[in-house]
């Protein structure tokens, strides 16, 4: 069992990297216009306020928005002081201008800002190289600690072969502080523990209290090589925070035997003193490969929450029933409830 999950904003270190993270992470989709666009004021109000609470490691990529996520950010975070937090970007996905009388929007994509570029799919040691300088760029930061390989899944050889030993050499140089990759499955992440010699993966949405595809293969084989992982989308989506007819799950309209699943678990949070936000991240926190779970929020107020919910700890005869309801596996760790110092 593990205390990460116990209420603190502690720090972890990504495997043997050196690169330190807080226990809850700020991810920056939300900023970057991810389905409805936020201001400018908005969006650094937000940072602003995940620094406030303590939250010290700070999540992005090109994708959301086509750069708005990393150029707010950078703005956010260009006063603090450099070595007092981690950040994170991706490569694999290269932004490219789309034409000055191009129009549109990119909505398609999930995110409702101008579509002034597109993205080109590029995992290649050149794709590596251009992808950090433009990220850099973007974020007016002379680094980044952590970069992930960004949804591999259509592109694993290139991946594999051309855009992981890039990184591994950009970490050796001192480039980079820790290198992985970021996926919304479990078995390829998996290849990646097993086959490489990253510090840390981001898994999202495969650790959730409605999905435990990470503990069969994933997180033993992270335990096993000391690899780092980083959880995402422990809400799935939004399911998980608010479950309602309409609610999403994987980015989509929930199905039915979800819903009701996750409506059974708000019930028994309820019962039990706690809530259901609370206990969604209390969950994938307790497994003690897990560095950070990434909360995604739009504004100061979705901040504050997620902190509050974080920090809130949740009964063992939660746990206890969940088990006995076969709503969780008997192997998965929960969190340990706070000693009392009497």
């Amino acid at each position: 069992m593990s205390t990460l999950g116990s209420g603190k904003l502690g720090r972890g270190t990504l495997g043997n990297s050196g690169v330190e993270v807080s226990a809850l992470s700020f991810g920056a989709a939300g900023i970057g216009n991810l389905f409805t666009a936020v201001s400018d004021e908005q969006a650094y109000e937000t940072v602003d306020a995940a620094w406030s609470e303590g939250i010290r490691y700070f999540d992005t990529a090109p994708h959301y928005g086509i750069g708005l996520s990393e150029r707010r950010l950078g703005v956010a975070l260009r006063d603090r002081p450099r070595s007092d937090y981690a950040l994170s970007t991706k490569v694999g996905r290269l932004l490219e201008p789309t034409g000055a009388d191009a129009g549109g929007d990119d909505l398609a994509d999930g995110f409702a800002v101008p579509a002034t570029h597109h993205r080109v799919w590029d995992f290649s040691a050149e794709g590596v190289r251009r992808g950090i300088e433009a990220s850099l760029e973007r974020l007016g930061l002379d680094r980044v600690d952590i970069v992930y390989l960004h949804d591999p899944d259509d592109h694993a050889e290139q991946a594999f072969h051309e855009g992981y030993p890039a990184l591994e050499r950009l970490r050796s140089e001192g480039v980079v502080g820790a290198i992985g990759a970021g996926m919304n499955q479990a078995e390829m992440l998996t290849r990646f523990v097993r086959d490489t010699d990253v510090d840390v993966v981001l898994c999202a949405g495969r650790y959730t209290l409605l999905d435990h595809a990470a503990l069969t293969e994933l997180l033993p084989a992270a335990q096993e090589r000391g690899t780092s992982v980083v959880i995402g989308g422990a809400f799935n989506s939004g399911l998980l925070a608010n479950p309602r007819p309409g609610a999403t799950y994987n980015y989509a309209t929930a199905p039915e035997e979800l819903l009701d699943r996750a409506l059974r678990l708000k019930e028994i949070a309820e019962r039990h003193g706690t809530t259901l936000r609370a206990a969604a991240l209390a969950f994938p926190a307790a497994h003690p490969v897990v560095a950070s779970v990434l909360a995604g929020a739009r504004s100061a107020h979705e901040v504050r929450d997620c902190v509050q919910q974080f920090k809130t700890p949740v009964p063992e005869d939660f746990w206890r029933e969940l088990r006995e309801a076969k709503l969780l596996p008997e192997d998965a760790p929960v969190p340990v409830p706070p000693q009392d110092p009497s």
